[in-house]
């Protein structure tokens, strides 16, 4: 049976997308229509179920774009991990993603899991075996020996078997390919300012990446690697916090050439920002205003399941946006529409229109004045079907 939906406001997740009192039909899980409750389309005759969800306000289902399930956020989320077997590994990834799922977040890109887990995981949750958020997974992150991330197990020192890897992920049925261009602060004996794969390798990677019809999405904190995969095409950039060396240095021509060449940047900021203090965040925040004014797209990713983040934290994340200058209507569409046209499926779902997929929030409140509103929520609805209430029975 068709549903419609009304609510005191709509925002439909795209730039300047509010409608005031608006109303959204869905039929089997797609919207069919989206506007203002006066023109809501009836037929005469037809079997029609309305949900008048009163003061609320409809928004997208929120996107991810950076966690790892099998992290734990808690004090040392590697030595968990490694200390782990598969069974325990896979149990704390479905509970992390029915907490994905439980603060608004509808859709999750999964960016580094071992033993192909992560698949696992996404398959369980596509037969409704598992309540989770719409997974896409890069499997096993590509670093070099001993590299950032290691443990997870795909360690890759030449061009050659970058591109063996690509391939063993892509036929694996991974989504997209997450590639360690430099190393980073977890593992022991890597250092984020250290760019581990020359321009060459991180072109083999892009090329077969792109190929196989897969995103491929690095890892850089080091100015060298952000500037090797600027030129070398790849799509989005995580954490991009120009690093070397010597400290902090931030390249503007390169930060201009991101823009230019559209790649999204996954800054991966997380709820921790707000209590950073002193010179080194205002120094971070600089560099993250200065490529906001040159046009680079920002998109919502928390880094879920390092140190002391977890996965029901992902308002607090949106809440520390704002300490870049976005008001509250950029950071959601960072974190719906714009999210998922970085992820390559901003056809399917993102935003409320016709034709995608009925993945949305019902928000006690206003989250365009409040963004703090987005923990009220009073529906979970995922492809159609509302999951709040099979979530506050786990």
């Amino acid at each position: 049976m068709k549903r419609l939906y009304r609510a005191e406001r709509l925002h439909t997740g795209k730039p300047g997308g509010l409608i005031q009192s608006g109303a959204l039909l869905e039929d089997g899980g797609t919207i069919v229509w989206v506007g203002p409750w006066e023109q809501r389309p009836i037929r005469e005759g037809e079997e029609l179920e309305t949900i008048d969800l009163g003061s609320a306000t409809l928004v997208p289902g929120l996107i991810d774009a950076h966690v790892h399930l099998a992290l734990d956020g808690g004090d040392d989320p590697v030595g968990a991990l490694r200390a782990a077997d598969k069974g325990h590994v896979l149990a704390l990834m479905f509970r992390n993603a029915r907490r994905l799922l439980r603060s608004g977040v509808t859709t999750a890109r999964e960016m580094g899991a071992p033993a192909y887990l992560d698949l696992v995981v996404k398959e369980t949750i596509d037969r409704g075996i598992a309540a989770g958020p719409r997974l896409l997974v890069s499997n096993r992150p590509i670093t070099t020996s001993g590299g950032h991330c290691w443990f997870m197990g795909c360690e890759c020192d030449d061009a050659a078997a970058i591109r063996r890897a690509v391939r063993d992920h892509a036929e694996a049925g991974a989504d997209l390919i997450k590639l360690m261009v430099s190393g980073g602060y977890m593992t022991p004996g890597s250092a984020p300012w250290i760019c581990q794969y020359g321009r060459h390798e991180i072109e083999t990677a892009v090329d077969e990446s792109h190929q196989r019809g897969k995103k491929i999405a690095v890892h850089a904190h080091d100015t060298v690697g952000i500037r090797h995969s600027v030129a070398a095409g790849v799509d989005t950039i995580e954490h991009c916090t120009w690093l070397t060396p010597e400290g902090v240095h931030y390249e503007e021509e390169t930060a201009w050439r991101i823009a230019e060449s559209g790649i999204f940047v996954c800054l991966t900021v997380n709820h921790r920002v707000k209590r950073w203090q002193g010179e080194e965040k205002e120094r971070w925040l600089d560099r993250a205003r200065a490529m906001r004014q040159l046009g680079v797209r920002f998109i919502a990713g928390t880094d879920a399941g390092i140190r002391h983040v977890g996965h029901d934290q992902f308002i607090g994340a949106l809440e520390a946006m704002r300490e870049l200058g976005m008001t509250n209507e950029e950071i959601l569409v960072s974190a719906t529409s714009l999210a998922a046209e970085a992820c390559g499926i901003g056809s399917a779902v993102g935003s409320l229109e016709a034709g995608k997929r009925a993945d949305m929030l019902a928000v006690d409140g206003n989250p365009l004045e409040r963004l703090e509103d987005l923990r009220r929520l009073t529906r979970i609805i995922k492809n159609g079907r509302d999951m709040l209430p099979e979530l506050e029975q786990m």
